[in-house]
């Protein structure tokens, strides 16, 4: 059969039953296991009932929800009726989320919980379109109808044939759906995508990283992140077992789910990497020294295999002791199967994916954008196929190319149809040769892997007219388990300051030890010692750093940057155009400081 649209990848899924094909894990409730055949007479029953409520073709249907069973069968149900899913951050305030739907013209949301209910409720006066309210979990109260309600009116006999029938009708170069980007500067833009752009690029990326049947797939990165949007739907194309569970619940549950893949964003890889360092930090000098022995001989095999080369006698041995004393301990805490992982969403500092391969985790890192569906390049889990420090070869069914400026351009089936209501937006995104711009400055090696330097906008030129990437000098800085976030400030400046979010439960414990006596953590990060230790680490990031690029002063906040305090995007990116509005107080004190 030859996959057209995301329906077809979904039929895989169908032809393959099992018992316990979906679980879904919280804290509170433990887990909850649906077999094949339960989820799709749920599913085909929910395309039925939108269908009743007069939900059809061409319709948009918001889906605000937790990575749960649900959200699939939301996802299916509407693109087999011929609608557009408008996926939504749960983190959206009730105001972005009126934004989305007035814009979206959505005819319907589903909505897992009462709290992201009363956001629509909050606006749905000012959402003419927006005709029907559907709550997954809990009393849906007056005018809200239940996700069981909607299903149970759909739950006829005939529905799984009809969802079939209505599914061989969709053309695969029918509108899927619209995803709102995150907005680090403007208004967010509708970015649409087809059956053909999705299901071209699971095709192409699915070859890079085999997935198998009997794996264990865990999805947490948040569904309406296009990248686990696409993994989930490669799972469906392979027929593997999912796992469900909450971004903000995964570290209590990953060891009992036990997954064999999963896909994140390099923040909780590198909370992984400082979480360990904090521990090896905490334990004994004997401890301590084991684990740096343990962690060397590991980054010595995983360099021979990534190319390709058989270990020698010696260092298996070294390998198999390391493994068996301390690397297998570390891999336990992600439930000990894991096969692989994937990164994507931003760039990977170098430093943890060495860790990762270190300990025995295999991370395969991509990049690509919402616009791309979203993958452009990956590396490959195959020897050879995977060079640390850069996002991999660019996909088959794909051109690139590197402008005069670096810019990177990419042309190919996966390519976004454009930007919903804005035909100026999209045209400035396209060429004369339909490539399309990602605003990212790139390199491609002698071998054909890619690199991304930094995004364009990002760019930093100092006053000097010198030109700075700031993200690879701020992974510098995360290198130390006492850093959390960094942001380079220096746009039109004499010199590079940077803003330094510490890690403080390390600080913490690392003031404790040092005898440092805090109340708070704005009393931390003002104590002079605490300053000499950042200022040691600010002076091993500008180590080997040209001059113009080194960063001259810096400043510890007293929080951490957050989703919620407007300072990143849903996937933790750094908007960085908001930070220096934020902070725009203490960045201007720093340049009115005397000297340079």
């Amino acid at each position: 059969m030859a996959e057209r649209t995301i329906l077809d990848l979904y039929r895989h899924d169908v032809e393959s039953p099992r018992a316990a094909h979906y679980r879904h894990s919280t804290v509170e409730h433990g887990e909850r296991i649906l077999s094949t055949e339960t989820f799709f007479h749920r599913t085909s029953a929910l395309a039925e009932g939108l269908l009743k409520l007069g939900v059809g073709p061409g319709d948009r249907v918001m889906l605000l929800s937790g990575n749960r069973p649900e959200w699939h069968m939301t996802d299916l149900a509407v693109l087999d009726i011929g609608a557009v899913d408008v996926p939504v951050y749960g983190t959206l305030t009730a105001e972005q989320i009126e934004y989305q739907a007035n814009d979206s013209g959505a005819v319907a949301a589903v909505v897992d919980t009462q709290a992201q209910l009363e956001k629509f409720l909050k606006i749905r006066d000012r959402c003419p379109d927006l005709r029907h309210l559907i709550l997954i979990e809990g009393e849906p109260g007056p005018g809200v109808l239940s996700f069981e309600e909607v299903a149970s009116a759909g739950d006829t006999g005939g529905a799984g044939d009809r969802f079939w029938s209505r599914a061989a009708g969709i053309d695969e170069h029918d509108l899927a759906t619209i995803i709102y980007t995150s907005g680090t500067t403007g208004e967010p833009k509708g970015v649409m995508l087809t059956h053909h752009n999705l299901v071209q690029n699971v095709l192409a990326a699915g070859t890079r990283a085999p997935v198998r049947r009997e794996d264990l797939a865990l999805e947490f990165l948040p569904l309406c992140h296009v990248l686990e949007r696409m993994v989930g739907y490669i799972f469906m194309w392979k027929a593997t077992s999912k796992a469900y569970c909450s971004i903000h619940e995964v570290g209590e549950l990953i060891a009992g789910i036990r997954p064999t893949l999963f896909a994140a964003v390099p923040r909780f890889y590198e909370k992984i990497h400082q979480a360990v360092l904090q521990k090896a930090a905490a334990a004994g000098l004997a401890k301590r020294e084991l684990f740096e022995w343990a962690l060397g001989v590991g980054r010595r095999a995983a360099f021979a295999r990534l190319a390709g080369r058989e270990l020698p006698f010696l260092l298996r041995k070294e390998f198999e002791l390391a493994d068996r004393l301390v690397l297998s301990k570390v891999r336990d805490a992600l439930g000990g199967r894991v096969r692989y992982c994937i990164s994507g969403g931003a760039e990977l500092p170098l430093h943890v994916a060495e860790f990762l391969h270190g300990v025995g985790v295999f991370v395969v890192e991509g990049y690509g954008l919402t616009e791309t569906s979203p993958v452009i390049a990956v590396n490959g889990f195959r020897p050879g196929e995977t060079r640390l420090g850069t996002v991999g070869r660019p996909l088959e069914n794909l051109e690139v190319r590197i402008a005069d400026d670096g810019e990177l351009l990419v042309r190919g089936p996966s390519v976004m149809k454009g930007y919903w209501n804005k035909p100026e937006q999209t045209a400035e995104v396209f060429d004369g040769d339909r490539f399309f711009h990602t605003g990212d400055i790139a390199e491609l090696d002698d071998d054909g892997f890619l690199l991304i330097v930094d995004r364009k906008k990002d760019l930093i030129v100092t006053a000097g007219g010198k030109n700075i990437a700031p993200q690879p000098i701020e992974n510098r800085l995360k290198q130390s388990p006492l850093v959390d976030s960094a942001v380079l400030v220096g746009d039109g400046r004499p010199y590079i300051v940077a803003l330094i979010s510490p890690e403080f439960e390390a600080l913490a414990e690392r003031a404790r030890q040092e005898g440092i006596d805090f109340a708070d953590p704005i009393q931390l990060v003002g104590n002079p010692k605490v300053e000499q230790m950042y200022a040691e680490i600010v002076a091993a990031a500008n180590a080997g750093l040209a001059r113009y690029e080194q960063i001259k002063k810096f400043r510890l906040l007293p929080r951490p940057l957050t989703v919620e305090g407007g300072q990143l995007t849903p996937t933790l990116k750094v908007k960085r155009r908001v930070i220096e509005m934020q902070f725009a107080a203490l960045i201007e004190s720093l340049y009115a400081e005397d000297g340079d």
